[in-house]
């Protein structure tokens, strides 16, 4: 084994828009000797890799994770231990929801030196892909992120839904499974029915959808589109934001909905 210890850098891929990768990230991945990525990352981008490095998906798909955390840090370590340049890169940004802490953390127990390079996270970039602000004077001062996908190990939801209640702005992120349970313990919470709602689907891409309506009826619309992950729903005054034009269907979708 290479005595020489390599890097490990944890790249945020962005929102979806290959496009929307920091230069950093781009110049990294031009230099990885192997990249170890996530499955909700642009595919795009990894055609800028050298055709010698070496690329590893360890990408993790809803209730079925074909490669489980403990093993991708182990491979990690390896390449790291073997002196390679990696870039373990993830969707959006690897400190929101990524678990880039705990692959971190197997890093330097093992003494591999581990950067952040920070990336775009799609709780701000889907809003805005929309025209929605997740604040604005006036309406809306604060914002919370919430996950919608818990460890299976916790109860399903242990949030202080009183006190979310309260926030302006709600971004619900992998809330897909749950979202008509989130949705209904806001409002018994207190949040108003007819609370502004909005969900879009693989945000800033050719491709996404948007649904637009209240907290009560936004978990039923979602079902009637069709719609599924990756999805970020927003709950708040802003959502009554939402470009209207993003509310019509790419050509290529509306096939499959009718």
């Amino acid at each position: 084994m290479n005595s020489h210890r390599g890097t490990i850098y944890l790249v945020g891929a962005g929102p979806g828009d290959p496009d929307l990768i920091t230069v950093r990230g781009m110049r990294l991945i031009q230099q990885a000797d192997t990249i170890i990525h996530d499955r909700l990352i642009p595919k795009e981008v990894l055609k800028w890799a050298r055709p010698e490095a070496n690329l590893i998906d360890v990408g993790k798909y809803p209730d079925h994770h074909r490669i489980k955390q403990p093993e991708i840090n182990d491979l990690l370590v390896k390449h790291g231990l073997a002196g390679d340049l990696v870039v373990r890169l993830k969707g959006g940004d690897p400190f929101v929801f990524g678990r880039a802490q705990e692959e971190m953390d197997a890093c330097r127990a093992n003494s591999i030196a581990c950067v952040v390079v920070p990336g775009v996270s799609s709780c701000i970039a889907g809003p805005a892909a929309v025209g929605i602000p997740v604040t604005t004077r006036g309406l809306a001062r604060s914002f919370a992120v919430l996950t919608g996908h818990t460890d299976p190990n916790l109860a399903p939801h242990t949030f202080d839904f009183a006190a979310l209640a309260k926030i302006d702005t709600l971004i619900l992120m992998m809330a897909y499974k749950h979202l008509h349970k989130i949705t209904l313990s806001l409002i018994d919470a207190g949040l108003s029915p007819d609370t502004p709602a909005a969900s879009i689907e693989r945000a800033t891409q050719a491709n996404q959808i948007a649904v637009a309506g209240t907290i009560s009826t936004i978990a039923e619309q979602v079902q009637q589109r069709k719609m599924g992950s990756p999805m970020i729903t927003v709950i708040g005054d802003v959502a009554g934001m939402i470009d209207p034009e993003c509310l019509k269907l790419p050509d290529d979708i509306k096939a499959l909905i009718t």
